[in-house]
């Protein structure tokens, strides 16, 4: 008898809605340990709400591998500027217990496909403290390029901290979005649409 070999399932992309409050909040709680001191994402319910609230310049994304899990971690796309520019900057973090298991890399896939295809971004910047070696792994694993180095960038958890700063460009991009399948779950959201630090102002 032939014991069949478990599917992995595979991430999907979709935007945050005030439906994910609580196990957005939940998975905060949970996965404090993991984030302190890289980043300190919204824990309050008024903070989550002005997080997801609807603005041209900041999408937040939920990751989720399953339509009833919980969330497996989040990106966010901030000050996005269209015209000459066409860039953004880019913001994560994964949620305990699925930090580590890849999902977040395979998302970032779906990242590129959204923000160098729907939006049409000719370039994405990500900026990271240097000792927080999940996010650097994650951005040297999928085709981001270190662009240099910025000493007391931004404030985060209260202190002035250095970041390493990284790009990719929608042409390093071209060969991670090959596969095509829907960027969205658009069953759990009608708006179309492990920490990397968001800039001032994202």
């Amino acid at each position: 008898m032939m014991v069949p070999t478990p599917v992995r399932r595979r991430p999907t992309l979709r935007r945050l809605t005030p439906g994910d409050r609580g196990a957005f909040l939940d998975a905060v709680a949970r996965s404090r340990a993991l984030h302190h001191p890289w980043a300190y994402p919204p824990d309050t319910p008024d903070a989550f709400d002005a997080y997801i609230k609807v603005h041209p310049a900041r999408h937040a994304l939920a990751v989720v591998v399953d339509h009833e899990d919980p969330l497996v971690g989040v990106y966010t796309l901030s000050q996005i500027h269209h015209g000459s520019f066409r860039n953004a900057y880019l913001g994560y973090y994964a949620f305990l217990p699925h930090a580590g298991n890849g999902y977040m890399r395979e998302a970032m896939t779906l990242v590129f496909r959204y923000a160098f295809g729907e939006l049409r971004l000719h370039r994405l910047q990500a900026n990271v403290q240097p000792g927080n070696e999940r996010s650097l792994a994650l951005l040297r694993s999928t085709g981001w390029r270190e662009e240099g180095y910025a000493r007391r960038y931004v404030k985060v958890g209260g202190r002035w901290r250095d970041h390493v700063l990284f790009a990719i460009l929608a042409e390093d991009a071209r060969s991670l979005v090959r596969e095509r399948r829907p960027v969205y779950d658009r069953r759990r959201s009608r708006t179309r649409p492990s920490d990397a630090t968001e800039p001032p102002g994202g």
